[in-house]
């Protein structure tokens, strides 16, 4: 029998013809970037012309006139109707294209886990990644395959993963094709329009179990952007620290910060991947959600479920029931109503919870319900990272008409602050999440419950705010406010609506 290293071997050499060893090597040898924060001020401004840009795309829905009837219509045929219906949207059929060969590779990969031994720690243990968590094999290779994926487009400028310590540059000359043409000339493509987002492999922590797991995945639109990743050097600040030195080479243009750290209002497609009973492929690019199923026949993702629309409301709650007592009150209280009978429909919610977040989405989205990984007292800003889960998981719900919050507080309107800035994540149907949001208004609002956990959350939900930002606090996708700093210190202190805002404190293309 082949050892597993070698049957690993074999699985990875199918889709990216390198054994893991060098894969390992070359994500090794990669050099690292890093991307210095931009003033507060030219950050909102460019956020928000990406954001007005996003909002003012429209993507035609494809039709097919003839179907196959052995093979139906594919993901790949879905994404060749989009590029021909969305001319601008060529590119996303490469890259859509190049991340289900991914999921397909990684669906492997976990199904044969425990066949081929790459179950249990990555290195035998203590290998530990930037979050400080204990990393899994299947972490390391999924994050590889996925990487390298990307990177072969020639479309990506920039991929952020939960496994990176930070933003990598993957439009290198090694390892990716040049050409030229018949005159010796370099044939200019559109390289680097996109940065990349991802988790690749959402609860490995329950893989060893035979628990269903996923990958998350974002894309952004950076063409507007000259961004231009540096070199780390010793002693310069990186996406951690405020400044670039001034003996520092290489600052990051604000423009470039901007493409990177984007809120979710400017994803222009993000999705999931689900490794089950099935294997589903989500996807949403801002005109709805189509789920595909892997029809392991044909080797190919079909649609079984279009037009995805979450039900207006649900009756399944879906959180980590150990950690109540140490959740915020309101959500304590939330959730108790629920399971009496005491919300607004009057009915009893049953829980239902797999602690893997694509799966618990995947629930969700198709019964309805509220999902959450919510503050509490231990993890004050949650566990899930804005940048590659809530804010592609936000945008995947709203676009099924659903809505996704931090407690208060729109999750698609959040500018990530560092690339592994974690948020609380509450997302489901609009009702639910409506009523939970009453909750935690009635509790930071009222007098009679002024208090210090009150002020916590109010100041906890302040701090992940930009001066200058502008939310949309009625959750109907429209901004209508905007975060203010009004003693000078530049961090936010009220959040009030956008034509009751004090002079200077819009972004510069905003008029009242």
């Amino acid at each position: 029998m082949l050892r597993a290293g070698v049957l690993v071997r074999l699985v990875l050499l199918l889709f990216c013809c390198a054994a893991v060893d060098s894969l390992r090597v070359a994500a090794a040898a990669a050099p690292r970037r890093s991307v210095a924060r931009a003033s507060d001020q030219a950050m909102a401004t460019a956020v928000a012309k990406a954001a007005a840009a996003t909002a003012e795309r429209s993507v035609a829905v494809p039709v097919f006139p003839e179907v196959c009837e052995y093979t139906g219509i594919t993901l790949t045929r879905y994404m060749c109707e989009i590029a021909r219906a969305n001319p601008g949207l060529n590119d996303l059929e490469t890259l859509i294209s190049s991340i289900q060969t991914a999921c397909k590779t990684i669906n492997s990969l976990v199904t044969r886990a425990h066949i081929t031994g790459i179950v249990g720690y990555a290195d035998g243990g203590g290998s530990i990644n930037v979050q400080g968590e204990e990393q899994k094999t299947l972490d390391v290779l999924t994050n590889d395959v996925l990487k390298r994926a990307l990177r072969f487009t020639g479309k990506m400028g920039v991929i952020a993963s939960e496994e990176e310590e930070a933003p990598v540059d993957v439009l290198e000359d090694e390892g990716v094709g040049q050409y030229s043409d018949e005159a010796g000339d370099a044939i200019i493509d559109e390289a680097g329009r996109y940065t990349a987002v991802f988790d690749p492999l959402d609860g490995s922590s329950n893989v060893d179990a035979g628990i269903p797991t996923g990958t998350i995945f974002g894309i952004f639109d950076m063409s507007a952007a000259e961004c231009v990743l540096p070199e780390v050097q010793e002693g310069c600040d990186d996406l951690y620290s405020p400044a670039v030195e001034d003996d520092c080479e290489g600052a990051v243009s604000e423009e470039c910060m901007a493409a990177t750290l984007q809120p979710g209002s400017s994803l222009v497609a993000s999705g999931y991947c689900l490794y089950s009973s099935s294997t589903f492929f989500a996807l949403t690019l801002g005109a709805g959600v189509q789920i595909f199923t892997l029809d392991p026949h044909i080797g190919e993702f079909v649609p079984t479920h279009p037009n995805v629309a979450v039900p207006q409301r649900g009756a399944i709650y879906s959180l980590n029931e150990a950690n109540r007592k140490a959740w915020d009150a309101p959500l304590r209280t939330y959730i108790e109503d629920l399971q009496d009978g005491n919300g607004e429909s009057g009915e009893r919610y049953t829980a239902r919870y797999i602690g893997s977040m694509v799966g618990d989405v995947h629930r969700t989205l198709l019964y309805g319900g509220i999902f959450g990984y919510p503050a509490d007292s231990k993890n004050a800003n949650g566990k899930l990272r804005l940048l590659y889960e809530a804010a592609p998981m936000a945008f995947l719900v709203e676009q099924a008409g659903g809505l996704a919050l931090t407690g208060k507080t729109r999750i698609m309107d959040l500018v990530p602050q560092s690339v592994h800035q974690r948020v609380p994540v509450l997302l489901g149907s609009p009702d639910d999440v409506r009523e939970m949001r009453k909750y935690y208004d009635a509790f930071t609002g009222s007098k009679e419950m002024e208090g210090e956990e009150a002020r916590r959350i109010r100041e906890r939900c302040f701090t992940r705010l930009t001066p200058g930002q502008l939310l949309d606090t009625t959750m109907d996708k429209v901004p209508d406010s905007v975060a203010i700093d009004s003693t000078g210190d530049g961090t936010v202190d009220s959040v009030v609506p956008i034509d009751e805002a004090p002079p200077g404190s819009l972004p510069d293309d905003v008029e009242v």
